[in-house]
C-alpha cells in the first residue's frame, strides 16, 4: 500500500493540529494524512480494533471521519497550490479549512483489518469554498462515498 509522502497536515501551524481527524498533535486522534497524487488527494488509513462496528466491519462513523478530514485537507491542498505551494514549502503555512457540509454514501460493508484508501477530486465553488469528492477503498473496492464543501476557517476561529 502506498503511503502519504508529503501530508498538508504535517504543516499545519500548532495551534490548528489538534482535529481528532487529522490533528498531527492530538495523541488520541487518527492522524489522517492528505497528500497529492498526480491532480487528485490520497489518505490511507488502517482501523484500529476499536473502529469495529460489529465483528469484521469497519463503524460507518470512521469512515465519515475520513471524508470529512480528506475533504478540509483536500481543499487546503488545493488553495495553498494555487497559492503556488506545495506541503513540503515549509516556509508558508498553509490555509486551514472547516466542514461546511458533510453528506456520506455507505456502499458496501467494508472490512476490518485493511488499509482504507480515499480518494479525492477538488473543485473550487467559491474564493472561500471547495467541494471534495471523495470514494473510500477496501481491498479496491468502493466502500463509500461522499462530499465535503469546505469553507476556509474564519477569523472568529483563530487565536
Amino acid at each position: 500500500m502506498e503511503i502519504v509522502k508529503h501530508a498538508i497536515q504535517d504543516v499545519y501551524p500548532d495551534d490548528y493540529a489538534w482535529c481528532y481527524g487529522c490533528g498531527r498533535l492530538n495523541q488520541d486522534g487518527l492522524k489522517l494524512r492528505t497528500g497529492w497524487d498526480g491532480d487528485q488527494t490520497i489518505t490511507i488509513y488502517t482501523p484500529q480494533p476499536e473502529h469495529t462496528a460489529i465483528p469484521g466491519f469497519v463503524y460507518g462513523g470512521l469512515l465519515a471521519s475520513i471524508i470529512d478530514c480528506h475533504g478540509t485537507g483536500s481543499a487546503s491542498l488545493a488553495l495553498h497550490r494555487k497559492n503556488g505551494y506545495e506541503p513540503e514549502d515549509k516556509e508558508v503555512d498553509p490555509p486551514r479549512f472547516v466542514t461546511a457540509s458533510l453528506q456520506v454514501d455507505f456502499m458496501k460493508p467494508t472490512p476490518h483489518g485493511v488499509p482504507l484508501k480515499a480518494i479525492g477530486t477538488v473543485e473550487e465553488i467559491h474564493p472561500k469554498k471547495w467541494k471534495v469528492h471523495t470514494e473510500v477503498f477496501a481491498e479496491g473496492q468502493c466502500c463509500a462515498k461522499g462530499e465535503v464543501v469546505a469553507a476556509v476557517m474564519p477569523d472568529s476561529f483563530k487565536k
